[in-house]
């Protein structure tokens, strides 16, 4: 079958399921906390609830966000992306550091190629949403 995503099939099936999102969050907050261009991510992570807090946070929202389990609503009640993130200044700077530091967690997390697009198109659109500052 030719199609991104088979039919009947979530992204959150189609990339691994858990395993392969939780890679995906570690991968990134790796990024977050070593690479220098990421610092200002990391110390944002760093002045909330932490960084381990975050990585936890981010598997709960995204498995949810790609069809699978939707941990992060049981826990919170919504899923609300820009309610979420409201509490923080967030940019055109900082939406698109967010988004190079993801792009390069989906290029090191070994996803199915056929899948990368369209879970950056998400993660772009994901990122926009959460921008609430010019």
């Amino acid at each position: 079958m030719n199609e991104v995503v088979q039919k009947g099939r979530s992204l959150y099936h189609e990339l691994g399921g858990e395993e392969a999102i939780r890679r995906l969050v570690d991968i990134f907050y790796d990024i977050v906390e070593q690479d220098e261009d990421a610092a200002e991510l990391h110390l944002l992570h760093r002045r909330g609830h932490g960084v381990a807090h975050s990585r936890e946070e981010q598997f709960n929202y995204l498995c949810g966000f790609f069809g699978g389990p939707s941990y992060y609503v049981q826990k919170h009640g919504h899923s609300r992306l820009k309610e979420i993130h409201e509490h923080v200044a967030i940019g055109p700077e900082l939406r698109d550091l967010w988004l190079k530091c993801m792009r390069q967690a989906v290029d090191k997390a070994e996803l199915p190629e056929r899948l990368q697009d369209l879970i950056l198109r998400h993660f772009t659109f994901a990122a926009e949403t959460t921008r609430n500052r010019e």
